[in-house]
């Protein structure tokens, strides 16, 4: 009864803030909830002799948790901005501040998260997306002067079609203003967090020594297998990766960390008890997060591949499922807008889901697979994550790869020996520049044939299709017809 109870809690408090996130009736409704609620329970045990009405008390809770969930979302809607920030919108003036996050390095500029610290006299403490040239690099804790005009940020149209809600995107983050084509000037270093500044110093140590021995685009690459930096592929190899459907290898996801502790995992099997190569793959996840700098997004990620990663190895999914459940509904509890407006959760919840319960249909239809080189856990990975990712895919970028799991296939199965071998030649690489030759001779072979790879996948007129209308009600149809027919399949093998 207790877990009922719990679980029935979650979900209307997750059901709260995402009614909330896309409809808003003010304050007045959330209390109403509450107060509903209330009213529920009371009639449930109190007006019916004192007997528990079971089902008016789950439904009671139900509404009182969605009640409370719409009510953390308006909190969190409290501060919007900064009064006045709002009165210099659209206009150009001085301001200093501190770079607050890694930067966004893209092909033709760089994007800094600045907090902003003082404009002319005035004290503010605000966060600030700024658009800047490509150079001069700045890093984590420069404190920065900017020229610039200031912003709202505004939705934009999609290739598809599909409108992209990016001042919500980047509400998520605390960001409500921006600046693009701004004149930023370095004033000194040694700001913001000095856990994180030595962290991300550590990681940019790492990869200038890769950058030392291994050319671009293949050291992007790299960086991006290994650290999730955002060293820019450039747009058309961009564009190629996800006409593939490979995108997921070059940016921070729960599901990249999960393959890679997997493939720990596998490796340390042959050697180890299971329970230390579970240990070993859990700590792998762990350090990765911490060398990212443990942001929002790397922890999030990493809480998802961690889940993943011990339901597979443990096979015990009704546990990870209740671990899950309750990673994300304490996610929310801190940020509510990343149920509605953050992707990378979206998608790191979505696959973590797919590698618990889908992973196990997909594995018995598997048996043809060798289990050589990992290729069987790959194989049912992939196509576990990718069946269950695919209609909030098709939901958010209208743009399915059909090439996507040969693809996948002929370039996961290579992922650990290329993370392994960048990963010796930053390490040695911090020893001497030429001991590391050798093991970037590798990893330029392995980067290239990946490359390669995905170039001639994408160069198929056929490689994917784009689909101009995917709507919300289609894709929530599409999670309930999976979602029974997952449970059919419990049913059928537990009778």
């Amino acid at each position: 009864m207790q877990e009922k109870i719990l679980r029935v809690a979650i979900a209307g408090f997750i059901g709260g803030v995402a009614w909330r996130s896309f409809i808003d009736l003010g304050w007045s409704f959330s209390l109403f909830l509450i107060l509903l609620a209330v009213a529920l329970g009371i009639y449930s045990q109190v007006l019916k002799n004192l007997r528990i009405d079971v089902g008016m008390l789950l439904l009671a809770i139900a509404i009182l948790a969605a009640g409370l969930g719409a009510f953390r979302f308006d909190i969190a809607q409290l501060h919007q901005g900064n009064p006045f920030l709002e009165a210099k919108v659209d206009s150009s003036f001085i301001a200093e501040g501190v770079v607050v996050e890694e930067p966004d390095e893209r092909e033709n500029q760089t994007l800094l998260t600045v907090q902003f610290e003082k404009i002319g006299a005035e004290k503010i403490n605000d966060k600030v997306l700024v658009g800047t040239a490509r150079f001069p690099e700045f890093q984590y804790g420069d404190r920065v002067q900017i020229i610039g005009k200031l912003e709202k940020p505004k939705s934009f149209e999609m290739d598809t079609g599909k409108i992209f809600n990016y001042p919500a995107y980047l509400g998520k983050d605390g960001i409500f203003y921006q600046m693009s084509f701004a004149n930023v000037k370095l004033l000194g270093s040694g700001g913001g967090n000095i856990v994180k500044r030595k962290l991300f110093a550590i990681k940019n140590a790492f990869l200038s020594r890769i950058e030392a021995v291994v050319p671009e685009p293949h050291v992007a690459l790299m960086g991006g297998l290994l650290l999730g930096t955002k060293h820019s592929l450039g747009k058309e190899l961009l564009d190629a990766f996800r006409r593939v459907g490979v995108i997921h290898i070059v940016v921070l996801s729960g599901y990249n960390i999960t393959i890679i502790a997997s493939a720990l995992m596998w490796l340390l099997g042959k050697f180890l008890r299971k329970r230390w190569s579970i240990f070993f793959g859990a700590l792998t996840i762990l350090l990765f997060v911490i060398m990212v700098g443990a942001s929002a997004t790397a922890v999030r990620a990493g809480a998802m591949a961690l889940l993943a990663l011990l339901a597979r190895a443990t096979g015990r999914t009704s546990d990870v499922t209740r671990a899950l459940i309750l990673t994300g509904f304490l996610m929310l509890l801190q940020n509510p807008h990343i149920l509605a407006f953050d992707p990378s959760f979206e998608l790191s919840f979505l696959a973590t889901l797919g590698l618990i319960y889908v992973s196990p249909v997909v594995e018995r239809r598997l048996g043809f697979v060798p289990k050589h080189w990992g290729l069987k856990e790959i194989a049912i990975a992939t196509i576990s994550t990718q069946i269950f990712v695919l209609p909030f895919l098709l939901y958010q970028t209208g743009q399915f790869s059909i090439v996507s799991l040969p693809a996948n296939l002929l370039i996961l199965a290579l992922i650990p020996a290329t993370m392994l071998f960048g990963f010796l030649t930053g390490i040695v690489g911090f020893i001497s520049t030429i001991l590391s030759m050798p093991f970037a001779f590798i990893s330029y072979a392995l980067l290239t044939y990946e490359l390669k790879i995905v170039e001639l996948f994408a160069s198929l007129p056929f490689a994917s299709v784009t689909i101009s209308y995917f709507p919300a009600w289609l894709m929530v149809l599409l999670y309930i017809a999976l979602g029974a027919f997952l449970w059919l399949k419990t049913r059928q093998k537990t009778a």
